[in-house]
């Protein structure tokens, strides 16, 4: 199992989790499609569950609250990305154009965040670690295992994201329009032009990427579970993958890449 035992480099992504409106009902789908161990947290972290994946922490899911006078909430996966000061990333997000939508909040003694939107209006969140630094196992089937920015403007993503988050884009060899995501010379992510095979008027977003044993099968069970098909399962270079909605129209995709066991 790929272990985790340490903080993530700034700008890696290193947490997902799910805003629902039936959070119950999410933990529960989650824990047929996915073997997650999950319960609602306390009730001074409004909730928030910590689901687990042989015992170790793999995504959070937590209830929306509506606040007066607010759009509702969407149901949506954040990727967060790590720092090692949100404070200053906070600053850095705003100066090079970005928006920051949930200003940094002291999680308790676990650690600090903050949700912000790039240029394009893509959503995500910032964790600096105290306590706890985020996904414990990774690329394992049942974990995530990417994080990819659908945008509409990679190039101008590309710039926000390396000037405020330390995330360096390149291009990919046989892989046009499709860009790696790097901290240092490491590759942690991928940018691309929002897909075609997207509801239309999809907005710019971070999709997460859980690996499953096969794909196919992984599809078939989330469809009798409630989910729904927005790309059927195909072959690319990464593996075989599929893009699904939960049944509460949560985006996300599967991967089953060829050395999974």
């Amino acid at each position: 199992m790929p272990v985790v035992t340490s903080p993530y480099r700034p700008g890696t992504p290193c947490w997902v989790d799910l805003m629902v409106k039936d959070q119950q009902a999410a933990l529960d789908f989650y824990r047929d499609l996915f073997g997650w161990q999950g319960e609602v947290g306390p009730a001074e972290y409004g909730g928030y569950a910590v689901c687990a994946l042989n015992g170790r922490p793999v995504a959070g899911i937590m209830a929306a609250m509506p606040q007066e006078g607010r759009p509702e909430p969407p149901t949506v996966w954040t990727t967060y990305l790590a720092s090692d000061d949100a404070d200053a990333t906070g600053r850095a997000i705003a100066e090079h154009g970005g928006t920051i939508m949930f200003p940094v909040t002291d999680v308790g003694t676990t650690g600090r965040m903050l949700v912000g939107a790039d240029p394009t209006g893509a959503v995500f969140g910032v964790w600096q670690p105290l306590e706890f630094f985020g996904a414990q196992v990774v690329n394992e089937p049942g974990a995530l295992t990417w994080n990819e920015l659908n945008t509409t403007d990679v190039e101008g993503a590309g710039t926000f994201y390396h000037r405020a988050l330390g995330l360096r884009p390149a291009t990919i060899q046989g892989m046009p329009g499709y860009y790696s995501l790097n901290v240092g010379d490491r590759t942690v992510g991928g940018a691309q032009p929002v897909p075609d095979y997207l509801p239309d008027g999809t907005l710019p977003h971070w999709m997460a990427y859980f690996s499953v044993d096969d794909c196919d099968s992984t599809v078939d069970a989330l469809v009798k579970a409630g989910g729904s098909v927005i790309q059927p399962p195909f072959d690319m270079p990464a593996g075989r993958m599929a893009v699904v909605q939960d049944p509460q129209g949560a985006l996300f995709a599967l991967i089953a890449s060829p050395d999974s066991p």
